[in-house]
């Protein structure tokens, strides 16, 4: 995991990165790097001490809404290691796969690129190229658990790594214990979510957020649901080719109760749901 962080200091002519890498999660075997000289175990990144960790399922997941660019850490490009990286103009269209892992403690209030501090419990991310800030949602291929985050700082400076996500965003995809896991990330923006047209109608409907063959992942979502909505199920479907596990919110009766399950489906990055009648 090295995300970099701007300092902010600007002149007329140069503009100077500092960047700070860090290690993964202990026992992660990733070691701790610098632009000048490797970290002292004492630096190396890690989680915070159990009796520092707030309730993460209480910790909301940012909403997309329109920004006005970073004053920092938007360069057209810059250079970390003797590798240049290209920051974009727009982050329409982006989706990638990729690996992602994520940074703690080491780097907890510290200044961000954009010259926000970091804060591990906040649903955030560092990227080499988006312009800061994006808001995007990242999606564990390994499970299926995705969490909305918003872009505020440059890294991971590891080749195979596409993001490095806050502690918290790690821990709401399942990905703290492991350090990295295989993503896609999709770039949000605020139409993507606050804009969705009035949602099904009269009668009840069911919102079906998830369909997996495998039981385990569906149970996965089906409890990081509960932990913000009432009446989720799960639904079994056999056929021919093994049995099809459906994560369902409801029956929703009205419109306003679809809108409202919506808006909180939306907040945890989970926007993409089916509405079904049955």
């Amino acid at each position: 995991m090295t995300p970099g962080w701007w300092g902010g200091r600007l002149s007329v002519v140069l503009l100077v990165l500092t960047v700070t890498a860090c290690s993964g999660p202990r026992g992660s075997g990733v070691p701790p790097a610098s632009p000048t000289s490797p970290a002292s175990p004492a630096e190396q990144d890690g989680a915070p001490h159990p009796s520092r960790i707030p309730d993460l399922s209480r910790i909301p997941e940012p909403i997309p809404r329109a920004e006005p660019p970073s004053r920092y850490g938007n360069p057209e490009s810059y250079v970390v290691f003797g590798r240049r990286y290209t920051t974009l103009n727009s982050a329409a269209g982006y989706r990638e796969r990729g690996i992602a892992s994520w940074y703690g403690t080491k780097f907890h209030g510290r200044r961000t690129s954009s010259g926000e501090p970091y804060d591990m419990f906040a649903m955030t991310a560092a990227h080499t190229s988006l312009p800061l800030p994006t808001y995007v949602r990242v999606t564990n291929l390994d499970n299926g658990r995705s969490v909305v985050v918003r872009v505020n700082d440059r890294g991971p400076f590891v080749d195979n790594r596409i993001i490095d996500l806050s502690y918290a965003a790690a821990h709401r995809i399942g990905m703290l214990e492991r350090g990295t896991a295989p993503v896609e990330v999709k770039a949000l923006t605020a139409t993507t979510l606050s804009d969705r047209p009035a949602i099904g109608g009269a009668g009840p409907v069911f919102f079906q957020v998830g369909a997996f063959s495998s039981r385990s992942n569906a149970e996965q979502l089906r409890r990081q649901l509960n932990t913000r909505l009432d009446r989720v199920s799960l639904a079994e479907t056999r056929r021919a080719d093994g049995t099809i596990y459906r994560v369902r919110v409801g029956p929703l009766t009205d419109i306003r109760s679809q809108q409202d399950t919506a808006r909180v489906l939306e907040s945890m990055g989970l926007g993409d749901f089916r509405v079904v009648a049955d």
